[in-house]
């Protein structure tokens, strides 16, 4: 009973909630059904979330339950709740595969071993939990779920993202307003509001006392239906009051009426009690023990808890826990400092100094005040130990809390800075910011500031600001000296890659400036990453001095690197800095090559953001070599990895040149909009790759004119990135709307060009140049050319390209018989790719031959969802399910449930059908 006398609000019945029940009873029924799905409760404190949680496990009898209140207090203790969760299942880590179970025991301390990727730990929570639910299905609830640690609320994110045949089942209630929980936007998400009159009115009748109808209807509007104020209002009201004989207040307390009944209640609560309550407050609800012991040290005895229990603020239950979690907050909340650090001080004594070190750290921590260095170096110690386990956002919260005890300056802003490194490799630029600004008025070391102006321009590239940064970054350069060369170099890498990206919309500096001043720094390069260096000096001469002068050095750097290594360790803007160079120099086998390289030290370092890019990388070489579907299997593992690490940059902005190709024009244009409006940002490239991919689309059509005015935007800025692709592009449109000063352009930059690159692409795209503009008979043979040059790479789209105009000229020629064997293998081609425009286009000129050419009516490979392709596209590489379901985050049920759906939707029967069927080559006709 409550204080007096009323019903506590966990025993009342459920009224109403019809929209609800019906969400978690078809959520039970799908987990029945051998499947899997995830379900987001959110509402404000009281709402219900924590009684719909009560009512799915009432229901879920035959399933069985696990459930996990986080808390506050623990919020700063990585992948803690995640451990707390999977405890019940660790004895089933030795069936994981190997890098999952490395990763998982990592993660959860168990061994030691290198920092864990944060994806592994997702899957092989996934991979545990779905191992489990094999044998029983399996419903997690989790409950104030804004308290979880960040590293578990990724995992669980990461988890609940991707349960489809499973067994199992995952409902979060998440309180509005607190905690950063946009990592559950992806999935179901039910707002709880309050109960509408009727149903507000019913459930306030159901208690013992009675209230009259006037009076309800002042407690049901004052309340706005929340359950848990209505009942509790009703509570701290007299007799009198609820009978209509006594005035209500006015207005009714409502704003903060939960806390502040709860808060009254506990201090109604004998001293002794009140102080178990805050030991249960401060510690997780499965922290029996410790708060067992730290009670014993305080001189309290477990009768403490009979009074909290008579009065409703703990449930009966054995070992006690709070009847609902607001009251646990209330509890810590209301408690005064001084009385929490007693608490603090008695869980950190209790606490196992070895095996529980981190969470004595952190009581220790808020136990302690003022200048307390054995304090800081306790959690600078914890800190590194949450690095190890990848833990790192626990790691710099550890860190920010040692800077709080720390008495020397520059111990205190080196500590800050780490934190802020902590935040960034985790993906949480704001929280950087926070530390930096924090260390800004203690940093005095030349090199600390160094290091403060680069992660300030590391953040800003993160949340894709990217104007400011090269100047930034020649700040940091000219305060750090000659002090650390290595130092140097790395610094103006990344503003070198920060100019590329922004090209013309460079702030405080420019393009041509950053790369004079790498070439003016240029010094003997570390043989381990020569390769880099010198990739960066080639793009730096090219901006700075023109092509002749960076080609040669871009040579160099992408036959050592292929020689070699130097594609290890390399961060993202490496990835982005490859591209350029290999589009520049025409190199696609150098880039498919280096990339499928920093892609798998990427995947094994857990370096999840360059992955992502490296992944956008590699979908750049399937679509020169027609491998749509592969291309967009990696867009959208890229789109995973966003919404993963909180990284802006998913989407289909990133498709713009798969969207020009396959002839989808409204998500072409609407892609072509964003990357207009991201120009204010400094993404400068990103607009003209746009117009290079408007080029792209605008030929397919044959739309000749308005694909001259798009290349000619590319031609004028020159984008290392697309400033050569679009030469050829150039030409054809010149020569097609008769322009024939626009087209010599092209060609003689093409030609000035193509010989200092060298490679079978530069030399083809010369001699489809020079075809395209030749008189007479020359042109065939540079035609000819032009093929057999483009056949020698992953090239296959450029080859298409290169028939269909060969075809093109063929028949205008008269020559029906040899245009049709050009026009026919471009067709096809094209036809495989999905390259809708081209397909047309060729079509067309087929038909024009005399040659029938039927129109493909439906296409089958888009009709397939994004993780289908992703499932059918890797299948047809000749994965197996295992290594599709480690490949792709998920578990091998959810590839079968995939891989039967895709077989019905091509009218396959066998997997050796799929390349075809999904325009893939296949894998077993390419050795």
């Amino acid at each position: 009973m409550g204080r007096n006398g009323a019903q506590p609000a966990s025993e009342t019945p459920m009224v109403g909630r019809h929209p609800e029940r019906e969400a978690i009873g078809r959520l039970l029924d799908t987990v029945r059904d051998g499947l899997g799905g995830a379900l987001v409760l959110t509402g404000e404190p009281g709402i219900g979330k924590t009684r719909l949680l009560g009512y799915a496990a009432d229901r879920a009898a035959e399933l069985r339950v696990v459930r996990l209140t986080a808390v506050e207090p623990e919020k700063g203790l990585g992948f803690g709740a995640l451990y707390r969760l999977l405890r019940p299942f660790l004895d089933r880590t030795g069936r994981l595969p190997g890098p999952q179970r490395a990763a998982l025991e990592a993660a959860l301390g168990l061994v030691s071993g290198p920092p864990a990727d944060r994806c592994l730990v997702g899957l092989a929570t996934l991979t545990l939990l779905s191992e489990a639910a094999a044998e029983q299905p399996l419903l997690m609830l989790l409950d104030d779920a804004q308290w979880l640690d960040r590293e578990s609320a990724e995992a669980l994110a990461f988890t609940a993202r991707r349960l489809h045949a499973d067994s199992l089942g995952l409902i979060i209630a998440v309180r509005d307003g607190l905690g950063d929980n946009a990592l559950f936007d992806a999935l179901s998400v039910h707002p709880v509001t309050g109960l509408p009159e009727p149903e507000a009115r019913v459930l306030l009748s159901a208690g013992t006392r009675r209230v009259d109808p006037a009076v309800a209807d002042r407690i049901v509007a004052g309340t706005g239906g929340n359950p848990l104020a209505l009942l509790e209002l009703a509570d701290t009201l007299a007799a009198e009051q609820l009978s209509g004989v006594a005035p209500l207040p006015d207005p009714l307390p409502v704003g903060r009426l939960l806390e502040g009944h709860f808060r009254r209640l506990v201090r109604a609560m004998p001293p002794a009690t009140g102080a178990l309550l805050l030991l249960l407050a401060a510690a997780p609800s499965d922290g029996t023990g410790t708060v067992c012991r730290a009670a014993r040290r305080l001189g309290l005895s477990a009768r403490a808890a009979e009074p909290a229990v008579r009065a409703g603020i703990l449930a009966p239950d054995t070992p006690p826990d709070f009847r609902h979690p607001l009251i646990r907050s209330a509890v810590y909340a209301a408690a005064e400092p001084g009385e929490r650090r007693r608490a603090h001080a008695a869980l950190a004594a209790a606490c196992d100094p070895v095996a529980d070190a981190d969470r004595r750290a952190w009581h220790r921590a808020e136990a302690a005040e003022g200048v307390a260095d054995d304090v800081a170096d306790d959690l600078e110690a914890a800190s590194e130990r949450a690095r190890s386990r990848g833990g790192h956002s626990q790691q710099a919260l550890f860190l920010s809390r040692a800077a709080d005890f720390t008495g020397d300056p520059d111990q205190r802003a080196e500590r800050l800075l780490d934190a802020a490194q902590a935040h960034l490799t985790s993906g949480d630029a704001p929280a950087a910011g926070a530390a930096l600004e924090r260390a800004g008025a203690d940093i005095r070391d030349p090199v600390m500031r160094t290091r403060e102006l680069r992660m300030r321009a590391t953040a800003q590239m993160f949340q894709l600001a990217v104007a400011d940064v090269p100047a930034m970054l020649l700040d940091a350069v000219t305060r750090l000296g000659a002090r650390d060369p290595r130092l140097t170099s790395e610094l103006l890498s990344e503003a070198l890659h920060a100019a590329l990206v922004a090209h013309d919309t460079v702030r405080g500096t420019s393009l041509a400036e950053v790369g004079a001043a790498v070439v003016a720094a240029r010094h003997d390069p570390d043989p381990v990453v020569r390769g880099r260096d010198l990739l960066m000096e080639g793009l730096a001469r090219r901006v700075a001095e023109g092509y002749e002068h960076g080609a040669p050095v871009l040579r160099a750097a992408l036959d050592g690197l292929r020689r070699g290594r130097g594609t290890e360790q390399a961060h993202s803007p490496f990835a982005v800095m490859l591209l350029m160079a290999c589009d520049d120099l025409w190199d696609a086998q150098a880039g498919r090559e280096l990339a499928e390289r920093l892609a798998a030290a990427d995947r094994a370092a857990g370096a999840l953001y360059a992955l992502g890019i490296t992944l956008l990388v590699e979908a750049r070489y399937d679509l020169l070599d027609g491998r749509f579907t592969q291309a967009e299997t990696r867009y959208a593992e890229f789109d995973d990895i966003a919404a993963a690490t909180g990284f802006p940059g998913g989407g289909d902005i990133n498709r713009l040149h798969l969207f020009a190709l396959t002839g989808r024009e409204a998500e072409l244009r609407a892609a072509v909009r964003r990357a207009a409006g991201m120009r204010s940002l400094g993404h400068g490239v990103l607009q003209l790759m746009a117009q290079h991919a408007l080029t792209l689309f605008e030929l397919g059509q044959g739309h000749y004119r308005q694909a001259m005015q798009h290349a000619w935007a590319v031609f004028e800025e020159d984008p290392a990135t697309c400033g050569n692709l679009v030469l050829p592009l150039l030409v054809e449109a010149g020569v097609r709307t008769g322009d024939p000063d626009g087209a010599a352009r092209a060609l003689r930059r093409l030609a000035e060009r193509a010989p200092l690159a060298g490679t079978p692409w530069a030399l083809g795209t010369l001699a489809l140049g020079r075809a395209l503009t030749a008189r007479g008979d020359d042109a065939e043979k540079l035609y000819q050319e032009s093929v057999e040059l483009l056949g020698q790479g992953p090239l296959a789209l450029e080859r298409a390209r290169a028939r269909l105009l060969f075809g093109e000229w063929l028949r205008r020629r008269k020559r029906r018989s040899d245009a049709r064997k050009q026009l026919r293998a471009a067709y096809e081609s094209f036809e495989a790719f999905g390259a809708a425009p081209y397909a047309e286009r060729a079509r067309t000129e087929l038909l024009a031959t005399g040659e029938t050419a039927r129109r493909r009516t439906e296409e089958t490979r888009f009709d397939l969802t994004p993780r289908e392709r992703q499932v059918a596209a890797l299948a047809a590489a000749g994965l197996t399910n295992g290594e599709i379901a480690t490949r792709l985050f998920v578990t091998a049920s959810t590839v079968e449930f995939h891989l039967n759906k895709v077989f019905r939707k091509l009218g396959i029967t066998s997997r050796r059908r799929i390349p075809r069927a999904v325009g893939e080559p296949d894998p077993a006709s390419q050795d």
